[in-house]
């Protein structure tokens, strides 16, 4: 009807009043189409505007690229985000970041260290937590600082009554030069790992042991009350690996067998426990076994470390 609203008012309810409609639809109906409709095109405007505001703001990349790098360690894991500056064909230490003054170890935002367990750093014990990570580097030492105010803008806020932790370490000379600064793990196993900052010719490295022992050992202990079958594997090689009681190891090891008898994979375990405990005749014959098991499955990874533990064992 020409984009007009027709109303009805005709039709009588069952209390004697007359109930409103339009173009032959009750007048709730079409309200709530009404605002639906609103709804969707504001919706729509505000996802554009937002759209055409990103596009409207160009970025810049800055001079200093961030990583953030990622360790397992134990349980729990170590985080580290820092930005890398360049050398561009400066004196870095002892001309552009001067020696005995406090760094932001990077560039831009002071560099951050996350534990989510507790660790031990140089054989200092460090709780789980999220610390910036400031040093004052040096010729002969340089100062290590854990500093309990996570995000700070370069070392210009910096406060030493913040520390949670001072430290000293060793520099070494690298024969080529890093241009890019970089923070990276080496070393690295379930129980300890080595971090390295190097820049230039200057490598600095930081040595870090887990501080979870007591409490891996408990969980094997649970773990293996609850459903031994799923958790041998991984009890065993921490008993081994971490020169525990050899003998639950071995125990753990032929209980698994037995539950698994055609597995190489167990058999491996055992001849190596066998070893360490220097029995190398039962190493040899266990090894030997696992050897033929793997053999027989056309496994040739299991083939292999059955056979370097005979190899091992001759020696």
């Amino acid at each position: 009807m020409g984009g007009f609203l027709l109303f009805n008012a005709d039709r009588v309810t069952s209390t004697g009043y007359k109930s409103l409609s339009i173009n032959s639809q009750p007048y709730f109906l079409v309200l709530n189409q009404f605002v639906m409709r609103k709804l969707i095109y504001l919706t729509v405007m505000l996802l554009a505007c937002a759209v055409l505001r990103t596009q409207a703001q160009p970025r810049i990349p800055g001079a200093s690229t961030t990583q953030t790098i990622s360790q397992d360690f134990g349980l729990g894991k170590i985080i580290i985000t820092y930005s890398r500056p360049n050398i561009k064909g400066r004196k870095i230490f002892g001309g552009l970041q001067p020696y005995g003054e406090v760094w932001r170890t990077g560039a831009n935002w002071a560099t951050t260290i996350t534990f989510t367990e507790n660790v031990i750093i140089e054989g200092n014990k460090v709780p789980a937590g999220e610390y910036s990570f400031f040093t004052i580097p040096g010729t002969d030492e340089w100062t290590i600082i854990l500093n309990k105010t996570f995000k700070q803008w370069g070392a210009y806020s910096y406060k030493q009554a913040d520390d949670l932790l001072r430290f000293k370490v060793k520099p070494m000379t690298m024969n080529e030069s890093v241009e890019s600064f970089a923070i990276q793990f080496a070393n690295a196993t379930t129980k300890s790992a080595d971090l390295h900052l190097m820049w230039e010719n200057t490598n600095v490295p930081i040595h870090f042991d887990t501080d979870d022992d007591a409490q891996i050992m408990a969980n094997i202990d649970t773990l293996m009350q609850t459903d031994p079958k799923k958790n041998a594997f991984t009890s065993i090689q921490y008993y081994y690996e971490n020169n525990k009681d050899m003998k639950k190891a071995l125990d753990w090891a032929l209980t698994a067998e037995k539950g698994d008898p055609t597995a190489p994979y167990y058999v491996v375990w055992e001849a190596r426990v066998r070893l360490k405990m220097g029995d190398k005749q039962g190493a040899i014959t266990a090894a030997q076994r696992g050897v033929d098991l793997a053999r027989a499955q056309k496994d040739d990874e299991y083939m292999r470390l059955n056979q370097m533990v005979i190899d091992k064992a001759k020696m």
